[in-house]
């Protein structure tokens, strides 16, 4: 917590934020290009902001993109303000982002990574097994279809509605998940796209890693959803209980 006061206590570390806010997956030539700054002075606020997990990157050929991760802050506020402001805010983890996608040259669109107490096999059932989605989801109670390669899985909104459909492509056991990601709620014209689970096991923890590929314009609020998840995932395998936030 204290790294993040740290980062942010200052106005060009801010304006990074903001910078990668608006566009996310910059390089650090983009960034350079839009501070009053050298390149070894961005280079410096990046590695501060990169300790305090506010920025993740990912690594293409030569080039090294920066991708803004607000959920430290979101822990923040939920830690700090929201007791005041709200006393049933929900609770945010640490999310970050970084790890090579196999298979894939392009960077994504949209990353996160979180860090959860639990077991491989926890997690792996977590994220293949019907039964088990349905127990941490935070849009509905009922999840139709196991991961399995071609297989097809539905997340049902409680109005009996499709909220969500995704199709697996590749599976790797324990390590690596890709799908397909149809956003039914949308609407039947709403473009699929593509997404990734990727597991590292750390000792007692489990780094998670989601990206998400090909999104079209308007889709940047799958974030939020991605992190309602990501939350919702950790809390469950942590504790037993879910949070299950309405949308």
């Amino acid at each position: 917590m204290d790294q993040i006061f740290k980062a942010l206590n200052d106005p060009t570390r801010r304006a990074i934020l903001d910078t990668l806010r608006e566009q996310d997956g910059q390089s650090l030539s983009d960034l350079e290009a839009k501070l009053t700054l050298t390149r070894f002075g961005v280079m410096k606020h990046l590695r501060v902001l990169e300790s305090a997990d506010l920025i993740g990157t990912r690594k293409v050929g030569r080039f090294k993109y920066h991708y803004l991760n607000a959920l430290p802050m979101q822990a923040l506020m939920d830690r700090w303000v929201a007791p005041f402001l709200q006393p049933q805010a929900r609770a945010l983890s640490e999310l970050k982002t970084k790890l090579e996608r196999e298979g894939k040259t392009g960077k994504p669109d949209f990353m996160m990574q979180i860090f959860i107490r639990c077991t491989l096999d926890a997690l792996w059932r977590a994220l293949t097994q019907a039964d088990e989605m349905a127990r941490y989801h935070f849009a509905g109670n009922v999840v139709q279809g196991n991961a399995a390669v071609g297989a097809a899985t539905a997340f049902i909104q409680p109005n009996g509605d499709a909220m969500l459909r995704q199709v697996t492509t590749e599976l790797d056991p324990k390590s690596r998940i890709a799908m397909t990601f149809e956003p039914l709620f949308m609407g039947p014209a709403a473009p699929p796209s593509h997404m990734v689970y990727l597991i590292d096991e750390q000792g007692e923890t489990c780094k998670l890693t989601i990206q998400h590929y090909d999104m079209a314009p308007g889709q940047d609020g799958f974030a939020e959803g991605w992190a309602r998840l990501a939350v919702s995932l950790k809390t469950y395998l942590e504790t037993g209980n879910a949070l299950k936030a309405a949308m």
